[in-house]
Order: structure tokens, then C-alpha cells, then sequence
């Protein structure tokens, strides 16, 4: 028999019982995430906040994000803990409203950031130490008067943010889905995962930050709201506005056969068609699967397949609304692919308007130490004439497209094997360029111009004003 000392006794009896706590006296996990109820509203309408949290309470802040952050609102809200469905990544959680609060028409147009913090003491008889977590979600805020304060209006590249969010399990990519799957719907009723701070931001903090005034809304407002376009003379998109609807270049192109005019400071733009659903709170994206997308299926209505713009059965290549596409450009610096590239442009046609005040020369390079050549790229199909470089006109491409600047780009072979279509060995371009029909539509080509505003390029700066200062008036 092994006798032991009392005082080890008690110890070894003490440590017995904590190891058979009631499962109600050991610390819950913490956390706290939550969604808006909608990616974009307008003031005067009802705001909600659907969080799932473990924590009693939960505090609240709403910032708006621009030259500079604004706090807008702050409280809290009781927590309270819900199950996540097993298809929450393509029809969202379905939790109830933590917090309604009518947007007063005192908040401006912008991008906004919600908080959501929880704090407590941990466990009720061990690990009690001071815990804390934090989690965020975001909403766009239209104008309550589209175009009084600005002629520029910023649509955010929202559907791209819920392309790439993989909360619940699955997003509409493979690589970082649950067991390596890839979804083909995704909901917009889940906690979400922003790209604005990436791209958009930048961008926003240099314009208004120069004094010069937008008014924002989402991708889905194309579809939803297209009367807020004839407010507008300048429509932009910014970084990776990969994802868009049918609905949303049907309206655009209409604006801008009327005259309005775009300016795309983007890439990898309107590569992919999706679908929306549920009154814009989901997206369905068959993307290279369209076999199993039951349009095809019907083997009618081909125009909206879900899959690439450019594929041979929408035969709409985003060339025409953009003047270049995805199939003729690639990545650059990036998935592997022309890694020892400069990240800059070569110039073509220096006395191009758009070049006016930089002392651009044919032949020189400029953007390279912000590499705004960079991650994914468009072009177009080229023919090169005594050192310049032309549109074929074969891919879409508008008859009045300009070539300003191009840089290399090429696809990963494990991105383009898909497509039936592909011509193995094709090198590709970054193209910057503008054409005009009804209204001028302006391209750089790529996801990462911004990113020479953020370094603060005086080169890109101006070529970005220039292009600002012209279509905006």
C-alpha cells in the first residue's frame, strides 16, 4: 500500500475534482462575429446587426472610412450565441438583429466599418484572467442625394469580397475551401471578409484627400439601384472588381452608350459571371464548372452562364465593356509568374491627354516602385507596328481603343488548362488604355494601381487626377 503526506493528499483529491467540474462551471469560449443585414443602404433606412457572441454583452462601432476615420456611432448589445448552419457559406446563418438603428441622414456616403468587441474575467472558478475578442463587419452607404455632392460615384467591389470569403467552410474557390472543395453560391448573410483595405482604401484616402468628393455603393447597386447612375458623369472601379451580373453591365453599358463615363483603375475586371439570388443576397458562380450549371443544362440562355465573360458560349467578353479582358493579360509579379518583372508600365503614346503633366517620353517606365503592375491583369490581343502596339479588335476590344502602356503578364498554367479554348504558350499584357463610344471609358489594366497613390507616385497621382478632371465634368 503507498500511503502519501496529507498536504499531497489534498492536492492530488483537489486535482481530481477540477477535473470533474460541472461542464457549466468551465470557461465558454469567447468570441463575436456578425454581419449587416445589408451590403449597401441608404439613410432613413434601417440598419441591423446580426452577431452571434458567447459573451453577455458586446459593444458596437460604426467608423467611416475615408481621408480620415470617422466614428460615427457606439454602444453595446446583449450577446447571445446561435448555431451556424451547415450551409451558412451559401445561404447564410439566419441569425436575428442584435441592433436595428435608422441611419440618420447626417452620415455620409461611404464605406463603413462595424466593430464588435467582447471582454469578460474568463472562467467561473479557473482560468480567470482577462479575456477579450473582437471581431468586424462592414456596410456601404449610399448617398441620400445622388449626385449633389459629387459627380463621381465609387461602386465597391463587394461581389469580389463575397467570391473570396470562405467563413462557414466554402467560398467559390477550392484552394482554401473545406477539404479542398470549391462552393458555386455564396451568401452575403454571414460574416464577411473585406478586400477594401487592400485596393479601395488607398484609393479613397488620396481622392479625399485631395478634395475630391464621391459618393459610394456596392456592386449589387448596378443591378438594384441602376437610377443612381443618371446622377452621375464619372463611374469608377477600383482594384479587383472580379464578379459581376449580368443586370450590372447591362445598366452601365446603357450609361455609358448615353455618354457617361467610366474609369477603371482595376483589373481582373468583369472576369467572371454570377448570378444573384435571394434579392441580391447570394451569388451563384459555376465558374469554370459551368457544365454543371443548369443554364447549361437548358441549353438556352447561354448569355448567362455562370463562367468566364469571355468564354465562347457567353460570347460577351468583357473586352467590350472595358476595352481589355483577362484571356490577353495574366498575372504579373505574382502567382508565380514573371516574378523578376519591373511593376511598372512602359509608355507608348506620351501625348496622349491622359499623360498631360507628367514629362512622360516614349519608352519610359514609370509606377515600378509601387509595383501598380501587379497581382492580376488585363490586355487585349496585340499587333505591334513599328514599335507601337495596336488592338487585333478579334477579342472585343472597341474599334476606337488606345493603347497608352502595356507591361507583360501571363496566365499560370493551372488557371487556363480548363478552358478549351486556350492556346498553350500565350504571353499576355497589362494594358493601359481609353476609347470612346457615346461616353469615354478609361482602363489601367490592373488590380494594384492604387497602390502607387498609397506610395505616393507623382506620376500615377497625376494620371489619375488627369483622368478624373476630364470625365468627371
Amino acid at each position: 500500500m503507498n500511503f502519501l503526506p496529507r498536504g499531497l493528499l489534498g492536492c492530488a483529491l483537489m486535482l481530481g475534482s477540477l477535473a470533474l467540474l460541472p461542464a457549466e462551471d468551465e470557461p465558454r469560449p469567447l468570441f463575436v462575429e456578425g454581419y449587416a443585414g445589408q451590403i449597401s443602404y441608404a439613410p432613413g433606412e434601417a440598419l441591423t446587426l446580426h452577431v452571434n457572441s458567447s459573451a453577455a454583452k458586446f459593444a458596437i462601432e460604426i467608423v467611416r472610412i475615408g481621408a480620415k476615420r470617422e466614428s460615427v456611432w457606439s454602444g453595446t448589445a446583449e450577446g447571445r450565441e446561435y448555431p451556424v448552419p451547415e450551409n451558412a457559406s451559401s445561404h447564410g446563418c439566419g441569425w436575428p438583429a442584435a441592433l436595428t438603428l435608422k441611419i440618420p441622414d447626417t452620415w455620409r456616403s461611404g464605406y463603413y466599418h462595424v466593430s464588435l468587441r467582447a471582454n469578460d474575467g474568463g472562467g467561473k472558478y479557473i482560468q480567470r484572467n482577462a479575456r477579450a475578442a473582437e471581431g468586424s463587419c462592414f456596410f456601404i452607404l449610399r448617398p441620400a442625394a445622388p449626385g449633389r455632392q459629387s459627380k463621381i460615384l465609387l461602386q465597391l467591389t463587394t461581389h469580389t469580397y463575397n467570391a473570396y470569403n470562405n467563413w462557414g467552410g466554402f467560398s467559390l474557390y477550392a484552394y482554401h475551401g473545406r477539404g479542398g472543395n470549391q462552393g458555386h453560391r455564396v451568401s452575403y448573410q454571414r460574416p464577411p471578409a473585406s478586400q477594401f483595405g487592400n485596393w479601395e482604401q488607398p484609393f479613397v484616402e488620396w481622392a479625399e484627400g485631395n478634395g475630391i468628393a464621391l459618393d459610394y455603393a456596392a456592386n449589387a447597386d448596378l443591378e438594384f439601384h441602376p437610377e443612381l447612375l443618371k446622377a452621375y458623369r464619372l463611374v469608377l472601379s477600383v482594384g479587383h472588381d472580379e464578379y459581376w451580373s449580368a443586370p450590372m453591365r447591362d445598366h452601365l453599358e446603357q450609361f455609358i452608350a448615353a455618354g457617361g463615363n467610366v474609369a477603371f483603375f482595376s483589373g481582373n475586371t468583369c472576369c467572371w459571371q454570377v448570378r444573384s439570388e435571394d434579392n441580391g443576397q447570394a451569388l451563384v458562380g459555376w465558374k469554370q464548372n459551368y457544365l454543371w450549371d443548369p443554364i447549361y443544362g437548358t441549353r438556352e440562355n447561354y448569355g448567362i452562364l455562370s463562367t468566364l465573360w469571355s468564354h465562347h458560349l457567353v460570347k460577351r467578353p468583357e473586352n467590350q465593356l472595358t476595352g481589355v479582358g483577362f484571356l490577353w493579360g495574366g498575372y504579373h509579379k505574382s502567382h508565380g509568374q514573371l516574378m523578376d518583372a519591373s511593376g511598372a508600365y512602359t509608355v507608348h503614346r506620351p501625348e496622349h491627354w491622359l499623360f498631360a503633366g507628367t514629362d512622360l517620353k516614349r519608352g519610359d517606365e514609370f509606377g515600378g516602385k509601387d509595383t501598380i503592375v501587379g497581382y492580376e491583369c488585363d490586355g487585349c490581343e496585340l499587333e505591334w507596328r513599328d514599335g507601337l502596339p495596336f488592338p487585333t479588335h478579334r477579342d472585343g476590344t472597341p474599334e476606337t481603343f488606345e493603347v497608352l502602356a502595356t507591361a507583360p503578364a501571363q496566365w499560370h498554367p493551372d488557371d487556363c488548362q480548363w478552358y478549351e479554348r486556350w492556346e498553350n504558350g500565350r504571353q499576355g499584357n497589362a494594358v493601359l488604355g481609353v476609347y470612346t463610344r457615346g461616353g469615354t471609358v478609361f482602363t489601367c489594366g490592373s488590380t494594384d494601381w492604387a497602390h502607387g497613390l498609397r506610395g505616393g507616385d507623382p506620376v500615377v497621382a497625376r494620371i489619375t487626377r488627369n483622368v478624373i478632371e476630364k470625365l468627371s465634368r
